[in-house]
């Protein structure tokens, strides 16, 4: 026998456990299913361990600003509807105590774990049943249109289904790419996903001089993309043993593309080219103890060790070379030649295409067939935004069921 659901919800991630906590208290019979013992494992990872839950920095009269997507404007409708003073409300409601960190960031004084038993708190006001670990098998339209789910705790009956399956990072927490799977048995497109939110790589010669800059932090602007498509962000930037990491990089991550270079101003507001001017008029100091003055003295030496004309000192140096130097500081130009991947990736980039879902319901061309959270074309910066989306796309799915 068949159990039957007024909804059944495959996913018990930010989206999915939201979702069906305000489908549960609105009167459905909602069910959530998952392949994994645990929930919400990339809340409890995420913020360093306290969850950075929302932005409260997001424009509601634009939100799209903050997102990327082949239609960044599908998610307007979703996010100013349900705003992150809304998930702050619910956040104190609960007792959660949280601060400001940085950018609007907002992130739990304690453990993210309290999201997640918010959650489930919510979903328990709703009635709603749980079955995990349970993996999910065939899924069929019946006769009468509603759909057969055949799972490992026996089959299972219901007239809608919500996706919250999120995407392809972080595999080591179970991520697969079970709901593109889904969306493309029911004839629905799929915007080929890739990592966002990553660490970029370097390799070859080229990187030689910065590969012993690991463990370095420095705020930068950093670069991408030509006219139109050009984008740029004031962040802190990391060294790693492979590349560039930290918030500067995770944002531009999202939008470069292969082939491209990134340019960075490692002295940002600042003039180098008058500095390092003035400075040889005044000083006999040498050129990487001057530069040291401007940027950390890690990288003033990694640079001016790449060129004898500037191992010496500053009053001593040719103007050309010490022009050369301060473009270089300032418009740094160097093509990744990757990314970590998923496993390092904080989000998927692509997924569902919304040309097939409902910016006011999230329910699909296939009646009866929802998507939400990350596993729909819709990405956000860094800093809280995608779990606005998550909180944002389930409340408005939530609401239309």
């Amino acid at each position: 026998m068949s159990r039957r659901f007024g909804v059944v919800v495959i996913g018990a991630g930010a989206a999915g456990l939201f979702c069906a906590g305000v489908a549960g208290q609105r009167g459905l019979k909602v069910l959530v299913v998952d392949h994994s013992e645990k929930v919400g494992e990339k809340i409890r990872i995420s913020g360093g361990g306290r969850a950075n839950f929302t932005n409260r920095d997001l424009d509601v009269r634009a939100p799209q600003r903050h997102f990327i997507g082949d239609n960044p404007n599908f998610c307007r409708s979703a996010l100013s509807r349900y705003a992150p003073q809304q998930f702050i409300d619910l956040v104190q409601k609960h007792g959660i105590a949280f601060h400001e960190k940085h950018k609007g960031q907002l992130f739990c004084d304690g453990s993210s774990q309290q999201i997640v038993d918010m959650l489930l708190a919510e979903c328990a006001a709703g009635g709603v049943e749980r079955w995990q670990p349970c993996r999910i098998g065939n899924i069929a339209l019946t006769r009468s249109g509603s759909y057969r789910i055949e799972s490992s705790r026996g089959p299972i009956e219901t007239p809608k289904i919500v996706v919250a399956t999120g995407g392809l990072s972080i595999p080591q927490i179970g991520a697969t790419d079970f709901g593109y799977r889904i969306a493309e048995q029911f004839g629905l497109r799929v915007v080929t996903p890739r990592p966002a939110l990553v660490p970029l790589t370097f390799g070859g010669e080229a990187w030689e001089p910065y590969a012993g800059l690991a463990g370095l932090a420095l705020p930068v602007r950093i670069e991408t993309g030509a006219k139109k498509e050009k984008m740029a962000f004031l962040e802190d930037l990391l060294f790693t043993h492979r590349g560039l990491s930290g918030p500067a990089v995770l944002q531009i991550s999202s939008y470069w593309k292969p082939g491209a270079p990134l340019t960075l101003d490692f002295a940002p507001g600042v003039d180098v080219a008058q500095a390092l001017g003035e400075a040889k008029l005044r000083s006999k100091k040498r050129i990487a103890n001057e530069l040291a003055a401007l940027v950390p003295s890690r990288l003033a030496d990694a640079w001016v060790g790449q060129d004898p004309a500037l191992q010496r000192p500053v009053n001593e140096a040719a103007d050309k070379a010490l022009a050369a130097l301060s473009e270089r500081i300032a418009r740094w130009q160097i093509t990744p030649s990757g990314t970590e991947g998923y496993k390092k990736a904080e989000v998927t980039a692509g997924g569902v295409d919304t040309r097939d879902l409902s910016s006011q319901t999230m329910e699909s061309k296939q009646p009866g067939l929802f998507f939400i959270g990350e596993v729909v074309d819709v990405t956000g910066w860094l800093g809280g935004y995608n779990f606005q989306w998550a909180w944002a796309s389930a409340h408005a799915c939530a609401t239309a069921l």
